[in-house]
């Protein structure tokens, strides 16, 4: 396969763009990355004229796949036409806020922002600011955006930050626990219950490989968090409107957070981010309370029509039992294959998102059956549960280095396109198909 073109344009942007890229991760695949031309439903044409199915989706925002409707087309045509933005309140804002507020139980008023790092970054400030506390809670492993609240590393007795030019103290306020842990929350909230404001979680670890909550994890972090005066709040920037149809993932775990932070999906493939929740909490940003919180672009009129458009197709149409049959397909047929040539890793994922984690070990081939055969699901039932991943560590610990060094690019020959690497979800678009699914397990099985 011809990637002289990509080499080519990877060249020039080592010259003025950081590592040759504008976002970190497009930048995992060596020796470089390939680059896009343009999206056809539900297959990518790369910059060589390479065709791929495409599951990575843009990371998720991409619900309807490449080519949009022509009802959700014409809608963001019309509004780019109507001028770029105003800096001023527009009627298409209040319809999306409407849209969110009338099929999302826990989201009673919303604020749009234009990406899911400045949803968390102002939904971590509204916590604090409302419960007048300075602790944040997080899981090891689950991310956040670019934000200095999140970015840190450890354990709660040595957290750290993650990145360089975060100051130690910022990770004095964080506090990061692992995933599907209730003894380690319980010692947290007893160690310093009286001033933490809000536990952020992801309902899915979206961004580490895909990992499923035990059951019963959730409802005690609604219930600890009640408990001591802390905020409950969902990350479903990945999970939201993907996850649970339209309820988003809180409704098919069927639990309430107090503030919600959405992005990709609720913006129809635009920058996008909105925090939602009760009204009370969200009435504190400015100018009805004092948490400030402004942006330019927030409430963006293309983004808006975009996500309205994108939502409201999928309310009408057949879009999530398309997308999470796809899903089903995929991972029951990946069940198949692994257990078959690779006993030891773990089909993830849940509707229509998707992976295999390379895990080290796992049960013997002969002791498979009662497994789950449509992605973890953390049953201790299941002859998997010893082995499967539960933590974000969990996961890192897995042959990161061969899924992304060596499969990945298998997979990338017979035309399939996987996420950057061992953590990213893999998503499902209404553009795919059962050809497409057909073709990626075979590709599967000769990469596994």
């Amino acid at each position: 396969m011809n990637d002289e073109t990509s080499r080519e344009l990877y060249d020039r942007a080592l010259s003025v763009l950081p590592g040759g890229v504008n976002s970190a991760v497009r930048a995992a695949i060596e020796p470089y990355p390939f680059f896009v031309q343009k999206g056809d439903g539900g297959h990518i044409i790369d910059a060589d004229g390479n065709r791929h199915i495409d599951w990575v989706m843009g990371l998720g925002p991409l619900l309807l796949g490449h080519d949009l409707p022509e009802s959700v087309r014409a809608a963001i045509q019309r509004k780019a036409s109507e001028g770029p933005m105003y800096g001023m309140p527009t009627e298409i804002e209040i319809d999306l806020a409407e849209f969110v507020v009338r099929h999302v139980p826990s989201v009673e008023k919303i604020r749009f922002v234009n990406s899911g790092t400045e949803a968390t970054v102002s939904a971590v400030r509204l916590a604090r600011g409302t419960t007048g506390r300075n602790k944040i809670v997080v899981m090891q492993g689950g991310y956040h955006g670019a934000q200095e609240s999140t970015l840190v590393e450890g354990d709660h007795e040595h957290a750290k930050p993650s990145s360089a030019g975060i100051p130690q103290s910022f990770a004095q306020h964080t506090i990061p626990v692992p995933f599907n842990d209730e003894e380690a929350m319980a010692e947290v909230f007893e160690a310093h219950g009286e001033d933490i404001a809000a536990v952020l979680t992801e309902p899915i670890l979206g961004n580490y490989g895909i990992v499923y909550p035990e059951e019963g994890y959730h409802e005690f972090l609604r219930e600890v968090t009640r408990e001591h005066g802390a905020l409950l709040i969902f990350d479903e920037v990945i999970t939201g409107f993907r996850v649970g149809g339209l309820g988003c993932a809180q409704s098919e775990f069927g639990i309430t957070p107090d503030l919600t932070t959405f992005g990709k999906i609720v913006g129809g493939g635009f920058p996008v981010g909105a925090i939602g929740g009760r009204a009370e909490l969200i009435e504190q940003f400015a100018p009805s309370g004092d948490v400030f919180q402004a942006g330019t672009f927030s409430g963006h009129p293309v983004t808006m029509a975009a996500g309205l458009e994108t939502l409201q197709f999928a309310a009408e149409n057949d879009v999530y039992a398309h997308v999470n049959g796809l899903g089903s397909e995929l991972r029951e047929g990946l069940t198949e294959i692994v257990a078959d040539q690779a006993p030891n890793y773990t089909v993830t994922g849940t509707d229509s998102m998707f992976k295999v984690i390379f895990t080290r070990e796992g049960p013997g081939a002969g002791s498979l059956e009662e497994q789950c055969n449509d992605g973890c699901r953390q049953r201790p039932t299941c002859p998997r549960y010893d082995s499967c991943p539960k933590t974000g560590a969990d996961v890192k610990a897995a042959e990161t280095d061969r899924w992304r060094r060596i499969f990945w690019g298998q997979m990338k020959e017979q035309g399939v396109v996987l996420s950057q690497n061992q953590f990213e979800c893999q998503f499902v678009s209404y553009a795919h198909t059962d050809e497409d699914v057909e073709q990626t397990l075979e590709a599967y099985k000769h990469a596994v």
